[in-house]
């Protein structure tokens, strides 16, 4: 009976997709494909979360973690500060320094 009542649950979690804490709601979101594996990544002030869509193998984690790093840069456009980066080859989150736009 259980198991009757968590499947709408599971399925219902499972559409929804990547979705950001709640610290980063109402987050800029950018979706990406980098060798064949989708990312998500949000960005909202100096804060930027990036999420793997998927499963992964073992002994992909290291390579993967490598990529969510490089697109921090990437897609933000911003320096990454390495020593705030918390997570793994998931979720990872981090705080960005953006160069500040120029008067006009």
């Amino acid at each position: 009976m259980a198991r009757l009542i968590l499947l709408p649950v599971f399925l219902f979690l499972a559409a929804c997709g990547a979705q950001p804490t709640p610290l980063m709601f109402g987050a800029a979101r950018t979706e990406v494909i980098r060798d064949g594996r989708n990312y998500v990544i949000y960005q909202k002030g100096e804060l930027v979360e990036v999420i793997r869509l998927g499963w992964a193998a073992p002994g992909q984690h290291q390579a993967i973690r490598a990529t969510m790093i490089a697109l921090i840069p990437e897609v933000t456009g911003c320096r990454l500060r390495e020593t705030s980066l918390t997570g793994d080859s998931g979720e990872m989150r981090a705080k960005v320094t953006c160069p500040r736009a120029k008067p006009g």
